[in-house]
């Protein structure tokens, strides 16, 4: 948590958080002409909150893009704020985006484990049942097939769809409906991708989520720093990470479970 608080700790890369909560996805040059400050000044800024994981860049052609991942912020609430006051629901409730633009909404953690382990827990039903506010995943996991994330609390599937790229234990790509709510299914088909990158003796996970609609509603995506930081720990230390999400969801109520 230390970098994180360092890098929390300047008013300057506090306000590029802002910023890419408002427009995520943006690049150095659009970002630097919110500041009075130099390109490299801003660059600078950047590069400590992407060291300390609250930004994950991504490049398209000759462009470098930046997204906020929130994963380490719930980390903090989990660790300093939850046992203090009562649980709240996930962070991103309040996210809007232009309506005309699709959103894309990228998450990035740091697992001590190994890319088999990781895989498995990611593709086997009881394992994500764990994290998942026990809901799992059930699909022969061939290029093509198709999955669904189902709760023994629901009539229905939670979520269906085709699993596009299957490459094990790397990437995942899964095209997806999820069918929860109304307000959800209305939103179509979704995709989101797992990138896993071995890292010393640990991995990188990276999950994104896009193809979202402008005005998609927070339900969508504003589960995943829940269930990623639930796989961390389940991977980790073997226990079951109490979260709002888990509360919430871990029974029958599956009102919005994602």
């Amino acid at each position: 948590m230390e970098p994180v608080f360092k890098a929390l700790g300047d008013p300057t890369r506090r306000a590029l958080l802002d910023a890419l909560l408002e427009q995520d996805g943006q690049t150095l040059l659009a970002l630097s002409t919110r500041f009075q400050m130099t390109r490299p000044a801003v660059a600078k800024h950047l590069g400590i909150l992407e060291e300390a994981g609250l930004v994950v860049t991504r490049r398209r052609g000759r462009e470098k893009h930046h997204f906020l991942n929130v994963v380490p912020i719930r980390q903090v609430h989990d660790r300093w704020i939850t046992k203090y006051t009562e649980a709240w629901s996930a962070g991103l409730s309040d996210m809007k985006r232009d309506l005309e633009q699709d959103m894309e909404k990228v998450f990035e953690i740091y697992i001590d484990t190994t890319p088999e382990r990781l895989w498995h827990a990611i593709t086997d039903p009881a394992s994500r049942a764990k994290y998942h506010f026990g809901a799992s995943v059930h699909s022969d996991w061939s290029p093509g097939s198709s999955f669904t994330l189902d709760h023994p609390g629901a009539e229905r599937p939670l979520v269906e769809g085709e699993n596009v790229v299957v490459d094990p234990p790397r990437r995942l790509v899964q095209s997806m409906r999820t069918l929860w709510s109304e307000d959800a299914e209305r939103q179509g088909t979704t995709r989101v991708t797992w990138e896993i990158e071995p890292v010393g003796d640990a991995c990188r996970l990276t999950v994104t989520h896009d193809q979202l609609a402008g005005d998609a509603p927070p339900e969508l995506y504003g589960g995943w720093p829940m269930i990623l930081s639930g796989l961390k720990t389940w991977l980790e230390t073997g226990r079951t990470l109490t979260t709002p999400g888990s509360l919430m969801y871990g029974g029958t109520d599956l009102a919005n479970p994602a």
